[in-house]
């Protein structure tokens, strides 16, 4: 073994022995609740697929038929021939629905979280960030010019507190919509008041809001607050359009501007076109299917009075992502561990990804959850909660 693998493997046994280490899981099929694998079958409570989209026919069907017209990749960078019509007509759709003037596409929201920090937040700027924002905020932040900060979670005193030093149109403020690990939403009136009082950027990362909360567009929307008290806009396409990749909305300025100098849009290859096509038909299924937010509204109720019931310790969310608390990594890993063994599939998280003593299951719901799932989990919590169970094996 190589020096520098040997200090790796190290370092690995480390992750093993602090109940940290990750592995991946195989399954064999589409994204669903039901998901197979090679010994039968999970009820999978960990999906980010909220309106149930990834498998849905029309959207398979999109998906293929652009395949068929637009051939498997785009080819090249958006800036030197991979920009299709439907990337196009994409962009204009989501700049449509969301009610900003553009709309920019990106491989990943990682990629465009770094492209608007590392383009906007320049040298001499101060960035805040919510302390429990997304690791693609962080490290954009990290990456950019700008002087970073974090205030603590949801804090408007503590953030106009940071702010107090920079001059008005010096500083940026980012945050998620809603916090991956925890479901919670952030304060966007009182964020948008104190940023737009001072002339300063306000970003949203909209990845777990947008096509489920308001009315589909997004945490912006559910604030009540118009497009341009938020200039930037992200969200992504692989939770609830149930697709992949993501777009940043703003003006006319703001998006040109990222074409021309954002580094992860320059050089990255674009999506495939078909990718496109198979999120415009995820689209019209937000907007044409309402109904699919009730039923996701609908199982978020009952499983919160469920574990009201069982004196489970979820934490106060009213989002698709409900976290179970369990405090210590072993604890939250030895549940998930049980629950696997039931068939259930529920992703324990763990530090860094939570703070110390905040180890939980991470419970995401979706629209195309039964009722007759959520009881199975119910009950299934229920037992171990009785009878808690220990851990084996942490590899």
């Amino acid at each position: 073994m190589h020096p520098r693998e040997a200090r790796l493997e190290q370092e690995l046994a480390a992750l093993r022995s602090r109940h940290r280490y990750r592995r991946r899981r195989t399954h064999q099929g589409p994204q669903q609740p039901r998901l197979a694998h090679s010994g039968g079958e999970w009820l999978a409570f960990s999906s980010n697929d909220y309106l149930g989209l990834a498998n849905h026919p029309r959207v398979v069907e999109a998906l293929a038929t652009g395949a068929r017209r637009w051939g498997a990749g785009a080819g090249a960078a958006h800036l030197v021939n991979g920009h299709s019509a439907a990337h196009h007509a994409l962009e204009e759709a989501l700049a449509r629905y969301t009610g900003y003037p553009r709309a920019l596409l990106f491989s990943t929201g990682y990629h465009a979280n770094l492209a608007v920090l590392g383009t906007l937040a320049e040298r001499g700027d101060l960035l805040l960030q919510d302390k429990l924002n997304h690791a693609s905020l962080l490290d954009g932040g990290r990456l950019s010019r700008a002087r970073m900060q974090r205030y603590r979670h949801g804090d408007i005193a503590h953030l106009r507190e940071l702010l107090e030093p920079a001059p008005p149109g010096r500083a940026m403020v980012a945050t998620d919509g809603v916090f991956s690990m925890d479901g919670d939403l952030a304060p966007l009136r009182e964020l948008a008041a104190l940023a737009n009082s001072r002339g300063d950027w306000l970003m949203v990362d909209d990845a777990h809001g947008f096509g489920v909360l308001g009315d589909g567009r997004g945490s912006v929307a559910e604030a009540g607050l118009r497009p341009d008290q938020v200039p930037i806009y992200m969200a992504t396409l692989g939770k609830a359009c149930g697709v992949f990749g993501a777009f940043v909305a703003g003006s006319e300025t703001l998006i040109e501007t990222l074409i021309n100098r954002a580094r992860p849009y320059v050089y990255t290859t674009a999506l495939p076109p078909a990718l496109a096509e198979a999120t415009l038909a995820a689209l019209e299924l937000i907007e044409q299917e309402p109904e699919r937010r009730q039923r996701l509204q609908d199982r978020i109720a009952q499983l919160r009075k469920g574990a009201c019931e069982l004196g489970l310790p979820l934490a106060p969310s009213a989002t698709a992502i409900q976290p179970l608390i369990l405090g210590d990594d072993a604890t939250a890993l030895a549940w998930a561990t049980a629950l696997e063994a039931r068939g259930i599939l529920v992703t324990a998280i763990r530090p860094p990804t939570v703070p110390e003593g905040k180890a939980r299951l991470r419970i995401a719901l979706s629209t195309a959850h039964s009722s007759a799932d959520v009881d199975r989990l119910l009950e299934a919590l229920a037992r171990l909660q009785h009878q808690p169970p220990q851990l084996q094996d942490t590899a």
